[in-house]
């Protein structure tokens, strides 16, 4: 009788064991080939040129390429339903973006649901916009902006970078608390929509500060304000939209996710990669010259922050009406 039960308690012991001991395994290969990071928006914007630089340093560190696929289109939907299909193994990721939690709002039936199909990573880089302005536009602080907007109702073209996006929520929310009236133009992605506003085709746009800084730096845009909360140090003489109309707060993140059901150890491995990165005195300066912070913490961290950017944003978008393409 001691005999089996010995038996039993060791067989038992194997069983709990033997996940631990695969998923351990699975952590030690991996990656074992190149690892696509699918992203929704094109080449040159914003989330693209933080994640180049994040890939670079993952693909020299683990031994395999990280290679960035661009799908824009919809809003970002295109890229994440492509991941939501990938197999689960950890070689589709998804470049997470604030128009993830946006269209959850913003779009009356997706073929997905992006907080139950996406596992979250880990965060990047969060950053401001960059109110922005064409030269020819005779403002020059914010309240001067809201006065000149008043009196010319509807005769103000916002850019933003597509419907949905950073850039535009962050333009729809000043325009709710400034209660003035512009004419958004939505484009597919920042260059486009920067090309125009360095023409004066449009005159404004709540830019992101990756395709933004250089054109500040050089006078080819007038920066009116910043949408964070406080003041941001590469523009330090720059005041922030809440400094004139409290309470307002708008941020550009960036994070990393896969499709639901990827192994913990491979989610545990990247966040861990992920957040070296972040601490990389080289990486993390390159990050700040675009104008970001580091956003490291945990998978379960990400997931909370997805959550509460995903609440914020639908009263937003409620509010303002917005509808996609």
């Amino acid at each position: 009788m001691m005999f089996r039960r010995r038996q039993f308690l060791g067989l038992s012991a194997g069983i709990m064991v033997h996940p631990l001991l695969s998923q351990i395994a699975i952590a030690q290969v991996y990656p074992a080939q190149p690892v696509r990071v699918v992203i929704g928006f094109p080449a040159g914007a914003g989330g693209d040129i933080v994640i180049r630089i994040i890939g670079q340093w993952l693909s020299e560190r683990l031994g395999q390429p990280f290679v960035i696929d661009n799908r824009p289109g919809a809003g970002g939907n295109i890229a994440t339903e492509a991941v939501v299909r990938a197999p689960s193994d950890g070689y589709t990721l998804l470049l997470v973006t604030p128009p993830n939690v946006i269209n959850a709002t913003l779009y009356e039936k997706l073929n997905f649901n992006f907080i139950k199909d996406i596992a979250p990573i880990a965060g990047l880089t969060l950053l401001p916009n960059v109110m922005v302005v064409h030269p020819s536009v005779p403002a020059k602080t914010v309240p001067e902006f809201i006065a000149y907007a008043k009196a010319n109702p509807g005769k103000i073209n916002m850019a933003s970078f597509g419907n949905g996006t950073s850039a535009h929520l962050a333009g729809e929310l000043f325009k709710m608390m400034a209660g003035i009236d512009m004419v958004h133009v939505p484009y597919r992605g920042a260059p486009p929509a920067i090309t125009d506003l360095l023409s004066g085709q449009v005159q404004v746009c709540f830019a992101s500060t990756p395709v933004s800084i250089e054109h500040i730096r050089v006078g080819k845009l007038r920066a009116l304000a910043v949408t964070a909360a406080t003041r941001w140090e590469e523009l330090p003489d720059i005041p922030t939209v809440n400094d004139f109309l409290p309470g307002y707060e708008a941020t550009v993140w960036f994070g990393v996710g896969a499709p639901k059901n990827t192994p913990a150890a491979i989610i545990e491995k990247l966040n861990k990669e992920i957040n070296a990165a972040l601490a990389d005195p080289k990486t993390k300066a390159r990050l700040a010259d675009l104008g970001g912070s580091v956003m490291v913490g945990s998978p379960a961290d990400f997931r909370k922050f997805i959550a509460d950017e995903t609440e914020k944003w639908a009263k937003v978008v409620k509010f303002s009406g917005a509808k996609p393409d």
